[in-house]
């Protein structure tokens, strides 16, 4: 038995040996992934789109950019914590709940105002949409072809799924799902700039290049993507071959620009559930109650953890009376440190911030 754990150890070094790094590993096995998928999905590449080439190009540096950005993430040891803890919580009862709340209705983002839960579910599922669209078609995934009787055969994968009137509404949807999805987005962005030059704490916070550029990035692909719908219907195709340049340079710019900006998020954002899991289950088994007014504000098991990554990174919180400032739930852990400014010890007074449950 042991002999074969070593054995695999042995494996495991000699195929890590083979990269300079984790993330040259990953992005090859994805790459390799890609390959495959498009080689079953395009019949042996005899079914290949090479007007969709850039967006190809686009996407592999993408995700290039977001696995260096996921592992230089994921190697945090916090992150760490959250993501080895998370996955093993990954079947509780309470995971499609948390998934549909967190990745589909927006749940947290509906208690902070009907106006932004809106916003954000247009850009959101706009972008999803567009996703589910383009990335099948980019690789060959799925594609279309037409008989004499006027039916549109679907292909997935090089099985056809489906076969549809061209003038029926299965054909109209998936003609104009690109065009539902920019709309959608053009709407939500709109709502987006307009709360960010009204809002008066938005305006506080805000910076052009983290926050509005962005904006005008997905603005800029969802305009010039109806343009070209509008050029074809309405201009017999028109100036169609310029704007379909403009479009596929602005798509790839975003596309590589996505992993190191604000819109990171958006690939991120189901790590959130393994996050969920984590607090959820280990709330269940004990609750750490605060040093000072006593309130149970977070899990042991969550505040052990905060305590050995503060060690892993050399820092150290411990009070003069004894206790570790991680043992202080939040609005005593702020008027402990007012304290230290003060010499008043506000930390031992037993009154609550009014706005520690505020919601937005």
């Amino acid at each position: 038995m042991q002999t074969k754990v070593e054995i695999n150890k042995k494996v495991e070094k000699s195929i890590d040996h083979a990269f300079a790094s984790r993330f040259a590993k990953s992005m090859f096995i994805a790459i390799c992934g890609l390959a495959v998928l498009s080689f079953i999905g395009t019949r042996m590449f005899t079914h290949v789109d090479l007007n969709l080439y850039g967006y190809m190009v686009g996407t592999i540096v993408f995700l290039g950019g977001f696995f260096y950005r996921f592992i230089a993430w994921s190697e945090r040891p916090p992150t760490k914590v959250l993501i080895n803890k998370g996955i093993k919580l990954l079947f509780r009862k309470s995971t499609v709940k948390t998934s549909v709340e967190h990745l589909a209705t927006y749940r947290f983002i509906w208690n902070r105002g009907i106006y932004r839960w809106i916003q954000h579910m247009l850009i959101g599922w706009g972008c999803v949409l567009a996703i589910l669209v383009t990335f099948p078609l980019v690789f060959g995934w799925m594609y279309f072809t037409m008989d004499d009787n006027g039916y549109y055969n679907i292909i997935l994968m090089g099985i056809q799924i489906m076969t549809v009137p061209a003038e029926g509404i299965v054909a109209n949807l998936s003609y104009n799902a690109l065009n539902i999805s920019a709309v959608m987005v053009i709407l939500g962005v709109c709502m987006a700039i307009y709360r960010r030059l009204k809002n008066m704490q938005a305006r506080a916070e805000q910076k052009f290049l983290y926050d509005f550029l962005p904006l005008y990035m997905l603005l800029l692909v969802s305009v010039t993507g109806l343009a070209l719908t509008f050029m074809n219907i309405f201009l017999h195709g028109a100036g169609q071959p310029v704007m379909s340049l403009i479009h596929q340079w602005s798509v790839i710019i975003t596309l590589i620009y996505l992993p190191f900006g604000k819109l990171a998020h958006i690939p991120f954002r189901p790590m959130s559930v393994l996050t969920r899991n984590y607090r959820e289950h280990y709330a269940e088994q004990s609750m750490k109650q605060c040093k000072v007014c006593g309130d149970e504000f977070v899990s042991v098991e969550q505040l052990n953890d905060v305590i050995e990554v503060l060690l892993v990174n050399e820092i150290e919180f411990q009070t003069q009376e004894g206790y570790h400032l991680a043992e202080l739930c939040i609005p005593c852990r702020r008027k402990y440190r007012i304290a230290q400014f003060s010499g008043f010890p506000t930390h031992e007074v037993k009154v609550k911030e009014a706005n520690q449950n505020a919601k937005g």
